[in-house]
């Protein structure tokens, strides 16, 4: 069952009572997108390779928050964005619609997301020139790729919930889809994950965690 909750930063996010867990932090929702995805993985991937176009793979594609904060972003600083998510269970476009994300993003980047939502399930599609979007229906061993991507958004459900996600089977075969250079970025960190990450020969680095985790962790590919 999926019900629609507040968050401490007064933002929206779905709690998926099959699972245990919520999408986003309890923390706040809109906050940790932004600082996690937003600022620790494409503002630093932008800031250190100053390309005209960059693409993105995430897992757990979800409401949608990080590829409407992503895509606003990149309007405002000229880059064109080429965005896939991975998403086994779509959300319907009436669960999206009561997120109130439109309180966040620019009103057209909303419009386009919200009308082309269920076209973007079939196929890559330009919500406008500067952005196009394609949701890939499976699973993440499932999913498969003649792309490569310069930054990886890894927004699964915790470890706890979903130790699969978080193996070496599951994310050694995302790393070979990462270009040099590009950036692996995720709200958790530990151990086992650094480690393993190292061991597909990454720069692991600690950086301050959201609201509510004291550390994150992104990931350099050489």
């Amino acid at each position: 069952m999926l019900q629609i909750v507040s968050t401490a930063d007064g933002s929206k996010t779905i709690f998926n009572s099959e699972v245990g867990e919520s999408y986003h932090s309890k923390h706040g929702a809109v906050q940790e997108s932004r600082h996690v995805f937003i600022g620790a993985g494409l503002a630093y991937f932008s800031d250190r390779s100053n390309v005209q176009e960059i693409s993105i793979l995430e897992v757990g594609f979800g409401t949608g928050l990080n590829f409407l904060l992503s895509a606003d972003f990149c309007e405002s600083h000229q880059i064109k964005l080429d965005y896939t998510g991975i998403e086994a269970y779509p959300l319907s476009p009436d669960m999206i619609g009561q997120t109130g994300y439109e309180e966040y993003i620019k009103p057209k980047t909303w419009q386009c997301f919200q009308e082309h939502y269920s076209d973007c399930l079939a196929q890559c599609v330009a919500l406008n020139p500067q952005y196009s979007l394609q949701i890939a229906l499976c699973k993440l061993a499932e999913f498969s790729s003649a792309k490569h991507y310069d930054i990886i958004y890894f927004d699964a459900f915790a470890s706890m919930h979903q130790p699969e996600m978080w193996t070496e089977t599951a994310i050694g075969p995302l790393i070979k889809l990462l270009n040099p250079g590009g950036v692996f970025v995720t709200y958790a960190i530990t151990g086992q994950l650094r480690r393993m990450l190292k061991g597909l020969g990454l720069e692991v680095q600690k950086a301050p965690g959201a609201p509510g985790k004291r550390e994150m962790l992104r990931a350099i590919r050489h």
